[in-house]
């Protein structure tokens, strides 16, 4: 792929929102299997503001999990390898172009202990990072949407297609993400523009219904037919539906051999305006990670697998943005029927 004058402009003008200035130091992380241009459009953008990149790239781990592991946000790359821990903790900035980010890895919270500022860049085409371009603006309505969710005592979804899912607040950590961090020992990622909530043990219960046209991101697929998801205790103990969505499900979380690959990770909705539902169609699969899909304004996003505060740690997940739900803290919506309130 030839790189485009705008996309180094690009990379620049969100790495300047992280606060990047001239003479930091900054790594650019990255694998051996990471898309090339990626970390050198980090790196050429690190250059125009006077920055002092370095790059660290790590080789391909044998495969340990049973089946594909896909936009997990828990990349293994690193492998706990103290040096690479030790680089990025000392690190001013991160540009995390890891194929899965560092979102979930074991390894961040030492990192952001160090005083690291980390931008996961999602391992996507350059043109879904320009159209989803973060905005110093965009930091507001995601910090007004935290607050909401921190003062709640219970987040109710319901949709026509018969979701009625009831989350319970207490103990939950709420994060936002807007694209772009400036503050020492904390991280981003872009694309970006939604609010979450990573509930306590135990919080989850009712039933979450997939209907057609909805989103299985871990298998970049659009939902052909409905699949309804029982859940107790923030476990999915049945995933009902005849149809090859239901079963390519049940296969996935049968294969882990693992409880919490069933379980709650976090709850929440999108923010993004400029995020589109129907991206997915527009993109092969190698180029397509699916962090837009996450955001886009008005989806109610559930996801299963690993939830640090629920003391839960897999790497089995899903990421599943809903359409047409409603979503309501304390009986007051804040989107309506899959519409920003």
């Amino acid at each position: 792929m030839t790189i485009e004058a705008k996309w180094i402009a690009m990379f620049e003008q969100v790495f300047r929102l992280c606060g990047v200035a001239e003479g930091d130091a900054c790594a650019v992380l990255s694998e051996n299997q990471t898309r090339p241009e990626l970390p050198q459009l980090a790196e050429l953008a690190l250059a125009r503001i006077g920055a002092r990149p370095f790059h660290l790239v790590l080789p391909g781990k044998p495969l340990a999990a049973p089946v594909p592991v896909r936009s997990t946000g828990a990349s293994d790359a690193v492998g706990r390898l103290e040096p690479v821990v030790q680089a990025l903790a000392a690190s001013v900035f991160v540009a995390d172009c890891t194929v899965e980010g560092l979102q979930h890895a074991v390894e961040l919270p030492r990192i952001l202990k160090g005083g690291a500022r980390v931008l996961a860049i999602s391992h996507e085409h350059p043109e879904i990072l320009e159209r989803c371009l973060p905005r110093a603006e965009d930091e507001a309505p995601v910090r007004e949407a935290m607050r909401r969710l921190k003062a709640a005592r219970e987040m109710h979804v319901t949709s026509r297609a018969g979701t009625d899912l009831r989350i319970a607040l207490a103990g939950a950590r709420v994060g936002g993400v807007w694209g772009f961090t400036s503050k020492p020992g904390t991280l981003s990622h872009w694309p970006a523009g939604l609010v979450l909530a990573f509930p306590a043990a135990g919080s989850v219960n009712g039933s979450l219904v997939l209907a057609r046209g909805d989103v299985n991101l871990t298998f970049k697929r659009y939902l052909q037919d409905p699949v309804r998801l029982v859940i107790e205790r923030d476990h999915a103990v049945r995933v009902e539906g005849e149809s090859v969505d239901a079963d390519l499900m049940r296969g996935y979380f049968e294969s882990w051999g693992d409880p919490s690959a069933y379980a709650a990770s976090h709850v929440g909705w999108g923010l993004n305006r400029g995020a589109r539902w129907d991206a997915m169609t527009f993109y092969d699969k190698a180029d397509f990670n699916g962090t837009e899909l996450r955001a886009f304004a008005g989806n109610f996003l559930y996801s299963t697998g690993a939830n640090e505060v629920a003391g839960r740690h897999t790497l089995g997940h899903f990421d599943l943005p809903l359409r047409g739900c409603t979503v309501a803290l304390d009986g007051v919506p804040v989107v309506d029927n899959g519409r920003l309130v």
